[in-house]
């Protein structure tokens, strides 16, 4: 009579630690029917230990991924050793409300899952537990820093003013670009402009209307290209725009209908209506291109060209007349 007293003391007390758990825990048989459904599981899941005990946890929990859960519950049974799930690999395998004050803002909890298999007395694998940890914190602190990298990261590319790519970003491209048109003797062109007579603009009407012409060009110039184009912000009023697989006449019809675009457009600032143009330069690479930097210098000739003709107008490079 003394053990089965011990014995009932010992179950009260295992029963009382698996519901202080800061943690969740169910036990399921090997058909998936549910044995233990702790505290925290009642709490985060709103079903109570009564209304799932003895049931299937797929047709008490629909939302649950069965295959996947199937496939690592069966892994850990074939393998005898316990099995785990990081939130960076499934954000969550119940999908329960995050409370946490210090990870607030975070939709659902995030959870590491570790799957264990559980002998019964005469040494096969009867049972499985599934502890549920919530890791919502540190994923939160994790996906921040990984936001705050890809931040400066992109920071780290981009020309503050116009959100197009810095010139030290787009000259690593073109120069990688350079290298893979070598390799696949394949043509690519660029085309780099400046705005007509912009210092006039910053003369006559401050350098705030100068910074919204700066802007609307770039803008106009993300309309205009595709979304493999490179287009980036030289220095100053002057702007590249690197265009993969592109031969001449393609570089040289994009110029036109970007040059009409901008011609066409009108810049509202700051009480004033500007109208402005630009100059354009194109070259495709060929044999009379030696390496990246001589690709940029031919097509910057093709833009003086341009001026020196009047301005507001493309210029492309001829080999014959290099």
């Amino acid at each position: 009579m003394s053990d089965l007293t011990l014995d009932m003391a010992d179950f009260h007390w295992v029963m009382q630690i698996m519901d202080t758990m800061d943690s969740g825990l169910l036990v399921i048989d090997r058909n998936y029917n549910v044995c233990v459904w702790n505290s925290f599981m009642q709490s985060y899941s709103g079903i109570l230990s009564q209304n799932i005990m003895g049931k299937n946890l797929f047709e008490v929990c629909r939302e649950l991924p069965e295959s996947w859960l199937r496939a690592k519950v069966d892994a850990a049974a074939d393998l005898e050793t316990k099995s785990f799930s990081s939130w960076e690999d499934r954000a969550y395998l119940f999908k329960f409300c995050n409370f946490s004050p210090v990870s607030s803002g975070a939709e659902f909890m995030y959870q590491d899952i570790v799957i264990t298999p559980l002998r019964s007395l005469c040494g096969e694998t009867s049972h499985m537990s599934i502890i549920i940890n919530d890791v919502s914190d540190i994923a939160k602190n994790k996906i921040a820093m990984r936001e705050t990298n890809l931040q400066l990261s992109k920071a780290s590319k981009t020309d503050g003013l116009t959100g197009l790519y810095n010139r030290r970003f787009w000259e690593e491209s073109l120069k990688a670009e350079f290298d893979r048109t070598l390799a696949l003797e394949a043509s690519s062109s660029i085309v780099i402009f400046d705005i007509d007579h912009f210092k006039k603009v910053n003369d006559s009407y401050g350098h705030t209307v100068g910074d919204d012409v700066i802007r609307k060009a770039a803008e106009l110039v993300q309309q205009t290209a595709r979304g493999t184009d490179i287009c980036g912000r030289y220095g100053g009023e002057e702007f590249t725009v690197l265009l993969p697989d592109t031969t001449s006449d393609q570089a040289f019809y994009f110029a036109e209908r970007l040059r009409k675009r901008i011609e066409s457009t009108i810049v509202e600032s700051d009480g004033h209506r500007i109208q402005f143009t630009v100059s354009l330069g194109v070259c495709e690479t060929s044999l009379y291109v030696t390496d990246y930097l001589d690709w940029l210098k031919q097509a910057d000739n093709c833009l003086y060209e341009s001026k020196q003709k009047g301005r507001n107008k493309t210029s492309v490079f001829m080999p014959q007349n290099s």
